[in-house]
């Protein structure tokens, strides 16, 4: 027989919003129809009238009714500062658990129920709490094969029930089979090549599928070294005519960021990373955005700090314009290749905007 979820039917919710049930909040919203405000469920303000409540799914149902959130407990927003120490310790559990926990148990152990807990853990994470199980036991996996383990130790010791399972995922969080990435990319051919621009030394680097990897620095020399650590034993190959010409569309696009490239990319990353770099990829040049607009774009408001980590790691300067995300007041900061850098490259495209 079909059980009835927490909270939902009618007699549960007012039982609810009698006793401020901070357990509640998320699962529903009560509206009272003689302010025509609506609340979460915890809210401390003096209690209405029974018959002057009613009952909605979610804020946005509450709205379409007509009614408006309430300044006090701002019930269309995430609770996040209520619950990050529950998020952390859930972060740490799933962390810390050899297969992934089950939701439900990590959500009462939050004191949150697991509609709630799912919704507050993805506001503060920008992911799942799925997705945050499959990324670190990815992570887990990369530690394990550079470690020196075997493929088939590392996939079960990160908690996948099955050599499948990881498979399915390998290509897209390894770039490569995983024997190569344990090898330090043995068997992996990336092209790659080194020019000058205006804004320093440039490299880029390609594997079969794509550019995987676009790097500004002040010499070329580093920039090779870097490429070197991240592929140890990954055949480097150089002077090709035809990656030349790919190569050419990079710079120009270096020179004129506000100009349109259909580039071949090889983006890899985690799941919350790629959402971040693809939302990145659709802003206009000349336009700019703070970390906290990114986030609330992406579905993931509150989460600003998750996006200007996803930022800083990716690894396709200008093809991935992060260059045009700034902090909320409009100051220029945080770019990896170089706060000098950005100011120029959205100079560039503010000047040709005006033409």
């Amino acid at each position: 027989m079909a059980t009835t979820p927490a909270f939902g039917d009618e007699p549960a919710r007012r039982e609810a919003v009698a006793a401020r049930d901070r357990a509640a909040d998320g699962a529903f919203v009560y509206a009272v129809t003689t302010t025509g405000v609506y609340c979460r469920p915890s809210c401390p303000a003096r209690r209405a009238q029974p018959e002057h409540l009613r009952f909605f799914a979610d804020p946005a149902a509450a709205a379409r009714a007509g009614f408006r959130p309430c300044r006090r407990c701002r019930p269309d927003e995430p609770a996040l500062s209520r619950h990050v120490a529950a998020i952390e310790a859930a972060c740490r559990l799933i962390e810390a658990a050899e297969t992934p926990p089950d939701l439900g148990a990590i959500a009462a152990r939050a004191g949150l129920s697991r509609f709630h807990f799912h919704r507050v853990f993805k506001a503060a994470t920008g992911l799942t709490p799925k997705a945050y199980a499959a990324g670190w036991r990815a992570k887990r996996v990369r530690a394990a094969l550079a470690a020196g383990a075997s493929v088939t130790e590392a996939i079960y010791e990160a908690g996948f029930g099955t050599s499948s399972r990881f498979y399915a995922e390998a290509a897209t969080r390894l770039g490569m089979p995983p024997r190569a990435w344990r090898d330090g990319g043995a068997g992996a051919h990336l092209r790659f090549a080194l020019s000058a621009t205006s804004l320093g030394a440039i490299l880029v680097a390609a594997s079969e599928r794509g550019i995987a990897a676009i790097d500004l620095g002040d010499d070329a020399e580093t920039l090779l070294a870097r490429l070197r650590a991240r592929f140890p034993a990954a055949a480097l190959i150089g002077g090709d005519p035809d990656f030349a010409r790919l190569v050419a569309q990079v710079i120009a696009l270096v020179e004129h960021p506000e100009t349109a490239a259909d580039l071949p990319l090889d983006i890899r990353g985690t799941a919350f990373q790629e959402r971040v770099w693809r939302a990145l990829q659709a802003i206009p040049p000349g336009t700019t955005l703070s970390y906290a607009a990114l986030a609330e774009r992406i579905g993931a408001k509150g989460a600003a700090r998750a996006v200007a980590r996803a930022c800083a790691a990716n690894p396709l300067a200008i093809a991935i314009p992060c260059h045009r995300v700034v902090r909320r007041d409009g100051a220029v900061s945080g770019y990896a290749w170089g706060v000098g850098r950005k100011r120029a490259l959205l100079a560039r495209e503010a000047t040709e905007n005006k033409a």
